[in-house]
């Protein structure tokens, strides 16, 4: 090839390298492909579902090839529960309340027996827990064939671990829905909004700040007081002469009241 030849070979290949550039393709590493969603869901009741990710469905909503519920409604939803209690009217809200991290520490959860003998196993995800405790036991039955009340679900870690009842104050608030209520309503007016009655003879039962602490941020204290709005919370934006954010309880029983109230404060009242 002469040398004219081969410049002009050389024009045209930079020509083309011009027009049609050459791709560099590689392999990304940093690419995966994202899992299937998966889920394990509880089998004991007939119309709901709990899947392990907190989610409570109807049977016929289930994705058949997940397994899992819809991405819709509240998660870990505690929707007919005694938070105090840790008890609920429905199995399948039981388990998705129990799911909640910050209701259940998976720390605490594995380290549980499923039954009392000592060479029983422990429980090896958070959902066995939940689907377990959740179930009837022995703790919630009374005469054998009767239970104790509609909310016989329970997962309450220090109860069932233990194998002991609820302590008194949680076993007397069973049935009972126990509501802050919102700034300057009585219980009466709390209770009624939802179609129920305030229940006077629980109100000593609310009236102690580790109960109120349960329900109420407490901004950290909790202060004897006296009036007839207690057990409530002062609200944050009180006069400070108030204590705004605080819990207030009354040392005198006799004040307790379902009808009592105060334009800066919040109730915790026992409805049923």
């Amino acid at each position: 090839m002469s040398t004219s030849g081969f410049s002009l070979f050389l024009a045209v290949l930079h020509l083309m390298c011009f027009l049609f550039p050459l791709r560099v393709s590689a392999i990304r590493k940093d690419i995966g492909f994202l899992e299937e969603r998966s889920c394990r869901t509880t089998v004991q009741g007939r119309y709901l579902i709990s899947d392990d990710e907190g989610n409570v469905c109807d049977a016929l909503s289930l994705e058949s090839r997940t397994r899992c519920c819809p991405w819709k409604g509240e998660r870990f939803s505690c929707h007919g529960c005694n938070l105090l209690s840790q008890c609920c009217n429905s199995y399948e809200f039981c388990v998705s309340c129990c799911l909640n991290p910050s209701r259940t520490l998976i720390e605490k959860v594995l380290k549980v027996k499923v039954a009392k003998p000592a060479t029983a196993g422990t429980y090896k995800s958070v959902f066995d827990f939940c689907a377990g405790r959740c179930r009837h036991n022995s703790e919630s039955v009374v005469h054998e064939n009767a239970y104790h009340s509609e909310f016989h679900h329970c997962f309450s870690l220090t109860s069932n671990a233990s194998g002991a009842n609820l302590t008194q104050i949680e076993t007397r608030l069973l049935g009972i829905d126990v509501i802050v209520g919102s700034q300057g309503d009585s219980c009466d007016a709390v209770c009624k909004t939802r179609g129920q009655l305030c229940v006077m003879n629980k109100l000593s039962l609310l009236n102690q700040c580790d109960v109120m602490k349960r329900y109420m941020t407490c901004k950290g204290s909790c202060l004897a007081s006296a009036g007839a709005d207690q057990p409530a919370e002062v609200v944050e934006d009180a006069p400070r002469d108030l204590y705004p954010g605080a819990c207030l309880y009354t040392r005198t029983q006799s004040m307790l009241s379902c009808d009592g109230s105060h334009q800066h404060t919040r109730r915790l009242c026992p409805c049923a």
